[in-house]
């Protein structure tokens, strides 16, 4: 390994000693209102993985069937109810921007949160050990939902597929995409490969024990198994504090959830130069500005951030990138949120049309 090699990975640690979040345990589906709703409805759907058991996740549409789909995998710190957040839809609900511009999207519960309750398997978490659920074991399932999506074995055939993350989803949506080569595009969250370890570190009171925080204390959760909890100094770190809504955090706590700590040490290659540098479609990578988990220095505009990761992508990719401004890391729940929903569209029709 290089020395290059060595401070990514260092970078990535202590980053990924951050992130880890929602809610445990069987998520109902979502309800919305009829002036919410995503235009063609939603449904949830399941598809059965090789390493056993189900994904699980929310499939939206727009009224008009597409061919279509963005797959969404949310961050340590999140389940699938990230991407279509259960305050003020109409402002931070990525799944209902994206159907209102034609757009299907599946956003993914991780193995082991959500309505996923086992690693993989589907089994009680307490009951499965944590090295059962990591990052390469999650792009392989996510490899298998994209050819059932594919394959038209959930609702119907999609002719595109393009895979979107957050954080530690980003992490595993690179990990897919340089293995299996079988997407059209990638948009990447709270991802770089600049990750500024001080400022990691500074977040690691934020992570505990599953087993010793509520909701999830008496669940079963053994070593490994982790959460996040809010503390004093939580919204400054993963939002711009002073911009962020009290009832966006308010919400996140309510439905944070469990995550692996053997997601980080396989999800830290990610950010190594190997596997982003096999990905042979376009990559839109979108940041905060205010994003100093996951960006480090290199997120004060667009320009800066695409001089800092242009060198780590083949020129296959077509790499474009937003900076958000007044935004963290939780960038789609910043009170702008639509202008990031905005540059994704206009990404998507410009790289993967109908």
């Amino acid at each position: 390994m290089s020395s290059q090699d060595a401070r990514n990975s260092t970078r990535w640690l202590s980053v990924v000693a951050l992130g880890v979040t929602a809610v445990l345990g069987v998520v109902p589906g979502l309800a919305y209102a009829d002036d919410d709703t995503p235009a063609g409805g939603c449904e949830t759907v399941a598809v059965p993985v090789s390493t056993g058991g189900n994904l699980i996740g929310q499939l939206c549409g727009p009224v008009t069937r597409t061919d279509t789909v963005l797959v969404l995998v949310a961050g340590s710190a999140a389940n699938r109810s990230y991407w279509d957040f259960p305050y003020q839809r109409e402002r931070y609900s990525f799944q209902l921007a994206m159907a209102r511009a034609g757009f299907a999207t599946l956003a993914l519960d991780r193995p082991g949160n959500g309505l996923a309750l086992g690693p993989i398997s589907g089994a009680t978490p307490g009951n499965q050990p944590p090295a059962a659920t990591t990052a390469t074991a999650d792009a392989q399932g996510v490899h298998e939902v994209v050819q059932a999506l594919r394959h038209g074995t959930t609702d119907h055939q999609y002719r595109r597929v393009v895979l979107a993350g957050n954080a530690v989803g980003s992490g595993v949506s690179v990990l897919e995409a340089s293995t299996y080569h079988d997407v059209d595009g990638m948009l990447l969250t709270g991802y770089s490969h600049s990750i500024d370890p001080p400022v990691a570190i500074q977040a690691l009171p934020d992570f505990r024990p599953a087993a010793a925080v509520e909701p999830f204390a008496g669940r079963g959760f053994g070593p490994g198994w982790f959460t996040l909890e809010f503390t004093s100094d939580y919204a400054k770190r993963w939002y711009f504090g002073p911009d962020v809504d009290p009832e966006v955090v308010d919400t996140a706590q309510a439905t944070r959830d469990v995550f692996s700590i053997a997601e980080w040490p396989d999800g830290l290659t990610a950010t190594l130069p190997g596997p982003t540098s096999r990905i042979t479609v376009p990559v839109l990578i979108t940041a905060g500005s205010e994003d100093r988990l996951g960006c480090g220095t290199v997120c004060q505009d667009s320009a800066t951030l695409h001089a800092a990761e242009a060198p780590y992508f083949a020129p296959a990719a077509q790499l474009q990138t937003y900076v958000q401004p007044r935004a963290g890391n939780m960038s789609l729940l910043a009170p702008n949120a639509d202008e990031l929903h905005h540059v994704v569209i206009d990404w998507m029709n410009a790289t993967v049309p109908e």
